[in-house]
């Protein structure tokens, strides 16, 4: 029996996600996150301490869309379950741990982006055309990745226009 702690981590990919699908049919995306945690000596200076390495398991839609979504070096947070197992391997008891992600998605401290929301039992086209709600369509230029981690710089996205002859006057 396993034993499951609600858990938090903000990390980088350290490959870029695995995405399998089961003989059930149920997508899961594997993602291996490292933790730095910073320490700062005595004279003032800050200094990366051991990185520490999760195993982390995301399943259906999340598996999809984190796949689809996240590259090797991403800065990301995970929330889930850090789960516990024990078994047995040529005759020898063995232990290991992996969280059990709820939610993943981009660290927005390192990097911007966009959200874009997707049909219930569907994933988009990269390129796909998107409505949501009373807002107008997105065209494809917005729905393109908006997250740069390497230059750290912002991506400007347009805000949403209003459609032809839809304007409003006072």
């Amino acid at each position: 029996m396993g034993t499951k702690i609600p858990i938090s981590i903000a990390g980088n990919l350290v490959a870029d996600p695995e995405l399998s699908v089961g003989e059930s049919g149920v997508a899961h995306a594997k993602l291996r996150v490292a933790v730095n945690q910073r320490i700062q000596g005595a004279d003032g200076t800050w200094q990366d301490g051991e990185p520490v390495f999760h195993n982390v398991s995301a399943f259906r839609a999340l598996a999809e869309n984190s796949a689809s979504s996240l590259r090797k070096g991403d800065p990301v947070t995970v929330a889930g379950e850090l789960e516990f197992r024990s078994y047995e391997k040529d005759g020898e008891r063995r232990e290991a741990r992996r969280i059990v992600a709820d939610t993943i998605g981009p660290d927005l401290r390192f990097g911007t982006a966009v959200y874009q929301r997707m049909s219930h039992g569907t994933v988009a086209a990269p390129d796909a055309e998107v409505r949501a709600g009373v807002e107008a369509p997105v065209a494809a230029e917005a729905a393109s990745p908006a997250y740069n981690v390497s230059s750290k710089s912002p991506v400007v996205v347009p805000p949403f226009a209003a459609a032809a002859g839809s304007e409003m006057s006072f």
